[in-house]
C-alpha cells in the first residue's frame, strides 16, 4: 500500500516500529554539531498515521540530540566537556518548538522545561553525575549530558489478525475506498443524541420523500441507506481534504456514527450553536451562566452578579474547575489519533486546509461535546480579544492563561503521551484564531448527501458506500520564491498602489485647486521619487494647473571691492 502524502508538501519518513533504535553517541564539542535548531526538524515533517504523537517524541528528541551544542563548562572547581547548562539547553530547545509548525510560537518557556524534565526522566539527557530518572531539572545553570545512548520510544504493534479484518473490510471493492455498508454500524452510547419528531427526522423524510417523489420506477431510499450515504461522504472528503491515498491509519470508519453528524447539522441555534434535547447532558446553568458573564464582560446581562476585588478570577476559577473534572477531553479519547494527525496541517500556506478539516471532524463528536466545545471556545476567544478584561493571572496574559488552561480538557491521550500538553495547546490555539469557521455548519455536505442519493434512488449506484458522488474540493498553493524576489516584488506592488494614489489626487475635478496643491505638495514630500516619475520636469507641473513655469533667475555674484588701505 503506497505510502501516505501530505497536501502541499512532501511527506518526510517517519519511524516505523521496525526502525526505532538507539541514538548515536555523544561527539566531541563542535564537531559538526550546529548552534542552533537551523537545519533540524523545523523543515521535517511526520506524515499521517497512527502514534503520531509517538513519532513526534522520536523525532523531537533525535532533534535535540543531534544539534544541541555542547562544550566545556566549569562547575565546583572541576572541569567538565560535552556537558550544557539548563538554561543553554532550555534557551535551544525553546527556540526548535516554536519554529516548528507541529508546535508553533505558542509555546511558552514553561513548556520547554516541562518538556526537558521528560527528557531527563526517559534518559534522553542525564545530569553530569549520571543521574536520570527525576523531573528535577530548572531554567538554570545546572550541568547536564547526554547519555551515550538515549532510547527512541517502540510505536506499538496491532495485534496481525486485527489488522489483517482491517485490511480485508477495506479491501472489498478495489472501485471504492470504503465499502461502508459491509461494516457494522454501532449504536450510539447516550450523549444526548435524542431525535425529535421536528428536527431528528425532519432532514432524513424530506430527503426520503424528495427522491421518492413522482418516481415509479425508482429505488426506495431507506433510513440506513441515508446514513451509510452521511458516513460515506464525510469520510470521502475528509480523505480528500487531508490529501491521503487511505484514511485506514487515521480512522476507523466504524468510528464515524451517522446520527451524530445528523443531528449536529440539524439541531442548531441561529448562531450555529448545538441545542440539546436531553437537557440533562447540557452544561449546568451555573456554568453556563458563569460563561455568559466573562464572554460579555463587562457588558454582562445578568446584573444581579456581586462585584467585589477578584470577582472575575473566582469566575474564571470555577468555568476552568468544571471543564478540567470532565471525565474525557472534549475531543474525546477515541478521536485522538484523527486530531493529532491534522495537527500536522497547521501550518500558514495549508491554514485553508486545516480549517476545512476540523471543520468535518467536529461534526463526528456526540452532541453534547460540539456544543461544550462551541461554547468554550466562543467565550476564550472573547476574552482573549477583551481589552477591558481585568488581569486574570499575575504572570500570564489572558491569551496564554486560556491555552495554558484549558488545552488539557479539549484534547489529550487515555494513556499519557509526552508530548500531549504541547500539541494540545497548538490545537486550542488554532481552534480560538478561527473558532467561527471550524464550528459552523458546512452546507456543502447536505448538497452532496442529497445528490449522492439521488445516484442511489435512479440506480447509478448500488450502494450508498459506491462511486464518487460530488465535485469534490481542490486546493492548489502558491509557487514558494526566494527572500530577495519577494522583497522586489513588495516594493514593486507598493509602489504601484502608491502611484495609483498620486493618479486619484490628480484626477479629483471635485477636489479645489488649493486642496489639490497641498495634497501634491504633501505627496512629493512622502514619495519624491515616485513623483519625480510622474512629473519629471516643472513644464509638466505647470500644465497640470495651466500654469507658466516659473523660472527662477539665478542670482547674481557680486564680487567685493578691494579698498587700499589709507596708511602708509
Amino acid at each position: 500500500m503506497a505510502g501516505p502524502t501530505v497536501v502541499g508538501g512532501r511527506a518526510a519518513a517517519g519511524f516505523s516500529g521496525a526502525e526505532c533504535r538507539l541514538a548515536p553517541p555523544c561527539r566531541a564539542p563542535g564537531a559538526d554539531r550546529p548552534s542552533g535548531p537551523v537545519g533540524g526538524m523545523e523543515n521535517q515533517g511526520v506524515p499521517p498515521g497512527p502514534y503520531r504523537a509517538t513519532r513526534l517524541w522520536n523525532e523531537v528528541t533525535t532533534s535535540f540530540r543531534a544539534g544541541m551544542p555542547l562544550r566545556k563548562h566549569r562547575q565546583h572547581f572541576k572541569k567538565y566537556g560535552n556537558c550544557f547548562t539548563a538554561g543553554e539547553a532550555v534557551d535551544w530547545l525553546y527556540d526548535l518548538l516554536r519554529n516548528n509548525s507541529n508546535f508553533g510560537p505558542e509555546v511558552t518557556r514553561q513548556q520547554t522545561i516541562q518538556l526537558l524534565r521528560k527528557f531527563l526522566k526517559n534518559h534522553v539527557i542525564e545530569d553530569i553525575k549520571g543521574k536520570w530518572g527525576s523531573e528535577n531539572l530548572d531554567d538554570n545553570s545546572q550541568l547536564f549530558r547526554f547519555p551515550a545512548n538515549s532510547p527512541l520510544k517502540t510505536l506499538p504493534r496491532r495485534h496481525p489478525e486485527l489488522r489483517k479484518n482491517r485490511i480485508e473490510n477495506f479491501s472489498k471493492d478495489k472501485d471504492s475506498i470504503f465499502k461502508l455498508r459491509n461494516l457494522s454500524r454501532r449504536t450510539p452510547k447516550k450523549h444526548g443524541l435524542h431525535f425529535s419528531q421536528e428536527n431528528a427526522e425532519k432532514m432524513n423524510c424530506e430527503i426520503i420523500n424528495e427522491h421518492q417523489e413522482n418516481s415509479v420506477d425508482n429505488r426506495e431510499i431507506s433510513q440506513k441507506d441515508v446514513e451509510e450515504a452521511w458516513r460515506y461522504v464525510i469520510l470521502i472528503y475528509l480523505q480528500t481534504i487531508l490529501g491521503v491515498s487511505s484514511l485506514e491509519e487515521v480512522i476507523n470508519p466504524k468510528q464515524v456514527i451517522p446520527q451524530c453528524i445528523m443531528y449536529n447539522m440539524t439541531n442548531t441555534s441561529k448562531h450555529g450553536v448545538v441545542i440539546l434535547q436531553d437537557k440533562s447532558d447540557d452544561l449546568p446553568h451555573w456554568v453556563l451562566s458563569a460563561m455568559k458573564c466573562l464572554a460579555n464582560w463587562p457588558r454582562s446581562n445578568d446584573m444581579n452578579n456581586p462585584t467585589y476585588v477578584g470577582f472575575e478570577r473566582d469566575v474564571f476559577r470555577t468555568i476552568a474547575d468544571y471543564f478540567l473534572d470532565l471525565p474525557e477531553p472534549l475531543l474525546t479519547f477515541e478521536y485522538y489519533e484523527l486530531f493529532v494527525n491534522i495537527l500536522g496541517l497547521l501550518q500558514p500556506h495549508l491554514e485553508r486546509v486545516a480549517i476545512d478539516a476540523l471543520q468535518l471532524c467536529c461534526l463526528l463528536l456526540p452532541p453534547p461535546n460540539r456544543r461544550r466545545l462551541q461554547l468554550l471556545m466562543r467565550m476564550i476567544s472573547r476574552m482573549s480579544q477583551n481589552v477591558d478584561m481585568p488581569q486574570l493571572h499575575d504572570a500570564m496574559g489572558t491569551r496564554s492563561l486560556m491555552i495554558h488552561t484549558f488545552s488539557r480538557c479539549v484534547l489529550r491521550c487515555a494513556e499519557e503521551v509526552d508530548l500531549d500538553e504541547l500539541l494540545a495547546a497548538r490545537l486550542v490555539s488554532f481552534l480560538m484564531d478561527h473558532q467561527q469557521e471550524i464550528l459552523q455548519v458546512p452546507s456543502y455536505l447536505q448538497t452532496a448527501v442529497e445528490k449522492h442519493l439521488d445516484y442511489l434512488r435512479k440506480g447509478h449506484i448500488k450502494n450508498p458506500g459506491d462511486g464518487v458522488i460530488a465535485p469534490l474540493p481542490t486546493y492548489s498553493y502558491c509557487k514558494q520564491i526566494s527572500a530577495q524576489e519577494f522583497d522586489e516584488q513588495k516594493v514593486s506592488t507598493s509602489q504601484a498602489a502608491v502611484a495609483e494614489l498620486l493618479e486619484n489626487i490628480i484626477k479629483n475635478k471635485s477636489l479645489p485647486v488649493k486642496e489639490k496643491r497641498k495634497k501634491l505638495k504633501q505627496f512629493q514630500k512622502e514619495y519624491p521619487l515616485i513623483y519625480q516619475k510622474r512629473f519629471p520636469t516643472s513644464e509638466s507641473e505647470a500644465a497640470l494647473f495651466g500654469d507658466k513655469p516659473t523660472i527662477k533667475q539665478p542670482m547674481l555674484i557680486l564680487r567685493k571691492p578691494k579698498f587700499c588701505s589709507l596708511r602708509y
